[in-house]
């Protein structure tokens, strides 16, 4: 059976997976990114991991290209670029590398993209022509489809909503800019939030007792799901600040949805109610009422699948 090798890189973990055409995850694995860390020493640690995968899948699974998602990842040059959860230089060699340890053909994507080609072949996306999927996890990615096709622009960059402005004299990013919107509608953001809360709001709360660094999105969302004043209260600000900005982004693109997917997606209606609301409250009247959000129904590993859908572009 014919299948590709999927590789998400994430700024926290690393999935890769074995993929068919119809989308099944063969031998999903899932270990650390080490982003602080040399990349010789990641590629190391991905090198064993694809071994061991291949060797448990079979050779009459062996895969007949390999497709990355990553941060800041060039489609045109095959490097990872200045990433700002990644502490591995200004440009990473990955396709070539990959490439040249197996001898097959290598795509790569910025991960946000790589996502939106996954909703676009096996997950909400299909049927659809034009959407925005958000990932909401260490940082804020997007991926935008234009017309069924992935919008890629002049340096195949295109789509970082996650560092356009929310404040210029905001929180600081990575990135090195501030005020960027994942600094406040991701994960991280959120776990920011929480702790400026902690110090305004008087109410007791679970999370006062958890380090930044133990603090985690299904934290904070548990306890809202259980009714904590101080987690509801930051995803109310999450969502207020992630709504008005999808808003704008309608007014640039006219989606027909936006599809949320990550780790802070996970809160379900805590999130999506809000921000609902607040994008609907900010939308130019022209497009009040007309452009859904949904919560990504993609499986435990989807991850997976933006990548494999990306290779599966090419070779089929």
């Amino acid at each position: 059976m014919n299948t590709v090798l999927a590789i998400d890189i994430g700024g926290t973990f690393t999935k890769i997976g074995v993929v068919d055409k119809k989308g099944e995850i063969l031998g999903p694995k899932v270990f650390g990114t080490r982003s602080k860390e040399p990349f010789a020493d990641f590629l190391k640690e991905l090198v064993l991991n694809i071994n061991e995968l291949i060797a448990l899948v079979g050779t009459d699974n062996k895969p007949i290209a390999i497709g990355i998602g990553a941060p800041n990842a060039n489609s045109l040059t095959g490097n990872i670029e200045n990433p700002p959860n990644l502490n591995w230089g200004k440009e990473t060699p990955i396709a070539a590398e990959i490439s040249k340890t197996y001898n097959l053909p290598v795509y790569i994507a910025n991960d946000a993209n790589a996502s939106a080609l996954g909703e676009l072949e096996f997950g909400l996306g299909q049927g659809m022509r034009n959407f925005v999927v958000l990932t909401l996890g260490t940082g804020l990615g997007s991926g935008i489809i234009v017309d069924g096709e992935l919008l890629l622009g002049e340096h195949a960059q295109a789509g970082e909503i996650g560092h356009v402005n929310v404040d210029p004299h905001g929180r600081y990013c990575n990135c090195g800019l501030q005020g960027c919107l994942e600094t406040y509608a991701s994960v991280t953001g959120i776990k920011r939030t929480v702790f400026e809360l902690i110090s305004e709001m008087r109410e007791d709360s679970p999370l006062r007792s958890i380090s930044f660094e133990d603090l985690t999105g299904e934290d904070i969302a548990k306890a809202a799901i259980e009714g904590d004043a101080l987690a509801l209260r930051a995803f109310d600000l999450t969502a207020e600040i992630l709504g008005r900005k999808m808003a704008d982004t309608v007014a640039h693109l006219d989606p027909e949805a936006f599809i949320l997917a990550g780790g802070l997606s996970k809160a379900g209606d805590i999130l999506l109610k809000p921000i609902k609301a607040n994008m609907e409250k900010n939308l130019f009247v022209a497009y009040k009422g007309k452009v859904k959000v949904y919560l990504s129904n993609a499986p435990r590993n989807a991850a997976i699948l933006g990548p494999a859908a990306l290779a599966w572009k090419h070779v089929s």
